[in-house]
């Protein structure tokens, strides 16, 4: 790997840590000040944190007419998920 890519890797790195961070704290803020309870709150942000990266690959893909990618990422995504959650679950009830 040349050196250029890894510092543009490591550099996207620590703005997607240090969006999720602002995403999170602003999101908690704003429901905080808007009387919501904290579980509600907590579930919401967890479920807006860890889908943004594909809303945002999906907008990207379907505005440069990918649309076939964005379709892709969701899918993806979703059936990630639900296999890691499940085998959590399993694990879990063991």
């Amino acid at each position: 790997m040349e050196p250029r890519t890894f510092l543009l890797f490591l550099v996207g790195l620590g703005l997607l840590i240090g969006g999720a961070g602002l995403l999170v704290r602003g999101a908690s803020r704003l429901a905080g000040a808007l009387g919501i309870p904290a579980l509600l709150i907590g579930l919401t942000v967890v479920g807006i944190g860890t889908s943004a990266p594909e809303v945002a690959v999906a907008l990207q893909s379907s505005a440069s007419g990918q649309g076939d990618l964005a379709l892709g990422n969701v899918v993806d995504s979703n059936i990630a998920t639900i296999l890691l959650i499940l085998g959590l679950a399993a694990v879990a009830h063991r």
